[in-house]
């Protein structure tokens, strides 16, 4: 059995075998015995992490997925995650105000509105 550690982005390569590792398997309850350096090496330590098995050529490969709701999807689009990382920079930074109260809310969306209407005008 090998492990192999593919990128996301492409395909099988035979040059791109990268023995991480061994396990054991249980003779009972259909268990494998994963090592830390292959379980961090393939970031199963994150929560969300699942493994995908492929039967390839006589091989089992272990390809390392987050489990994502197709309601999620949009999050981890790239344009989402750049906004996130903005975002995120700008709470660091302490550039993000307070929450507002309904009626500063509605103040401040009458203003973009009333900003809007001036800009068309």
């Amino acid at each position: 059995m090998t492990v192999l550690l593919e990128p996301h982005h492409s395909g099988y390569c035979e040059h791109m075998d990268k023995r991480i590792g061994f396990g054991g398997v249980s003779s009972s309850g259909h268990g494998l015995t994963v090592p830390q350096e292959v379980w961090q090496a393939l970031g199963l330590d994150n929560p969300d992490a699942v493994v995908e098995y492929i039967e390839r050529d006589g091989e089992i490969v272990l390809r390392p997925r987050v489990a994502v709701h197709p309601n999620d999807m949009w999050f981890w689009e790239e344009g989402q995650q750049r906004a996130e990382r903005e975002a995120e920079e700008e709470l660091a930074a302490g550039e993000v105000n307070g929450p507002m109260t309904g009626e500063e809310f509605l103040s401040h969306l009458e203003e973009l509105i009333d900003d809007k209407a001036s800009r068309e005008s």
